[in-house]
């Protein structure tokens, strides 16, 4: 597993924080890296170099995106940049070449990687060229007919599985279990179909009838997706209010708590769905042994237990599913997963065990796209690329540095970030890392500053800054975005 490195030494000393600030407004590209406790904070990037008003409304791109707004369903509060290529954790975006020194685009290093999606970066030519050659070939059959990729991605991701660890099979013991895979085309789909075969298996395995074992079950700060069942499941009034009712049936608990867990979970529960690492609620971890209890407890009431590894599965937590190396008395039935399974390309799959898939008969679920061999040809790939040692071992060591970067930065700044038992600071697992502000609205200002200095970061929760690169990503592109999420804190503390 990834986790948190102890503190290492580096060589180069930053320019102090008194001549940094006078020096500033003349540094337009300012770079520094490997720098160090002893150091002091980074304070090279005080100054806005990407500012978000870049884009004049007279401009072409003011222009352009007064057209897109004009015809575009305003569900995201965007800034005004227009982003048009990338390639690796880099992104390129259209500014007005007037407020660039006649430069007509902004570089950004990319520490979000399209939400935790892009895993081995934009723009990758293996990927690319595989694209092209697929569909010159066949996009689309429907699942009607077999195609040559759907079949060859499932015994892919089977096989992994089985090498790995996952679904009550320890890693490295080899196949004890059939595994079966659904292919989907997101992560909310995924988690649709996750909870209907929750509900199907009950009936099934109970003998009742239709709705006598249909009980859901999630947890505070979830994020399971957007779909009515996937919202149900996703307990937060910001994002079920306005669309209530919600199915029915649905009953949430408290995340890593096991004060009433048995009344919770009980004889009239089908399905209980649960990310291992929090993404969206702010990268908090289960603990394993109340992972332990909630697998008991399912086993002792014949419930389903659904892992939500949309964003901590597939190599993102350090290892093929986040709980891969866990004791196989903390794996779930079924497995949720999408977005870096190709890269960027739509796509979502659910992998179950035997008595989840022998449950479900023909005509129980259905998908128009999902499985089509573009995707899956691109997935299969992917797969294959993520699952390569050289990259877990680059992508644990710049794991490692990322977290002493950031531990670093919490003890420059005790009074900006978080780090409590509760919430500590950083936290998550492998390349899914995050800190707490001690003022939650300083969670997107951050983000903002960064943006504003050629950084892209996510917020996630109430409070936390959440960093979540490519798993490409090198120890000098860590040092880069820690230096400017430090001078990002520097900018804080002086408004303040």
């Amino acid at each position: 597993m990834l986790a948190a490195a102890t503190r290492t030494s580096a060589s180069v000393a930053s320019t102090s924080a008194s001549a940094s600030k006078s020096l500033a407004p003349l540094i337009s590209r300012p770079r520094r890296y490997l720098a160090t406790a002893a150091s002091g904070p980074c304070s090279s990037y005080l100054s806005v170099t990407h500012p978000d008003s870049s884009a004049s409304p007279d401009s072409e791109v003011g222009k352009t995106l007064a057209r897109f707004d004009a015809s575009t369903l305003a569900t995201y509060a965007r800034p005004t940049v227009l982003l048009t290529r990338g390639k690796g954790l880099d992104l390129w975006g259209k500014v007005d070449p007037a407020k660039n020194e006649g430069q007509g685009e902004w570089k950004y290093l990319d520490f979000s990687s399209g939400i935790a999606v892009n895993s081995l970066g934009h723009a990758d030519s293996q990927i690319a060229q595989i694209a092209r050659e697929q569909a010159d070939r066949l996009v689309h059959s429907s699942n009607l007919y077999h195609n040559e990729w759907s079949g060859e991605l499932a015994d892919r991701m089977v096989k992994l599985t089985q090498e790995h660890g996952g679904l009550g099979m320890a890693k490295g013991a080899g196949a004890k279990d059939e595994l079966k895979v659904f292919l989907a085309n997101s992560g909310t789909e995924a988690n649709e179909a996750a909870l209907k075969f929750a509900r199907k298996h009950a009936m099934i395995s109970a003998n009742k009838a239709p709705g006598e074992k249909a009980g859901l079950v999630s947890f505070t700060n979830a994020f399971h997706g957007r779909t009515m069942g996937a919202l149900a499941m996703t307990p937060n009034p910001k994002y079920q209010a306005p669309f209530a009712p919600l199915i029915g049936d649905v009953h949430s608990g408290q995340y890593n708590s096991f004060d009433g867990l048995n009344d919770l979970v009980n004889e009239k529960t089908a399905g209980v769905i649960v990310e291992p690492v929090q993404g969206e609620g702010g990268i908090f971890p289960a603990s394993l042994e109340w992972l332990q209890a909630l697998r008991k407890r399912c086993n002792e009431v014949g419930a389903l237990l659904i892992y939500d590894e949309i964003q901590c599965g597939l190599f993102r937590s350090g290892t093929l599913w986040c709980h891969s190396e866990f004791p196989v008395d903390a794996h779930p039935d079924l497995i949720t997963m999408a977005k870096p399974l190709a890269n960027g390309f739509p796509i979502g799959a659910v992998l179950m065990n035997k008595k989840v898939a022998d449950a479900i008969t023909v005509g129980d679920h259905g998908t128009t796209f999902g499985g089509g061999p573009l995707a899956s040809r691109i997935a299969h790939h992917v797969l294959g690329r993520l699952s390569d040692p050289q990259l877990k071992e680059s992508m644990t060591a710049s794991s490692a540095h990322l977290f002493t970067r950031l531990e670093t930065l919490r003890d420059h700044f005790p009074d900006l970030v978080v780090h409590t038992p509760e919430k500590p600071s950083p936290r998550g697992k492998g390349l899914l890392v995050g800190l707490s502000m001690r003022e939650p609205s300083h969670a997107g200002k951050v983000v903002k500053l960064a943006r504003e200095r050629g950084l892209i970061v996510l917020s996630a929760g109430s409070d936390a800054v959440r960093i979540v690169p490519s798993l490409i990503v090198t120890k000098e592109q860590v040092d880069q975005a820690v230096d400017i999420l430090e001078s990002c804190m520097l900018v804080l503390q002086r408004e303040a």
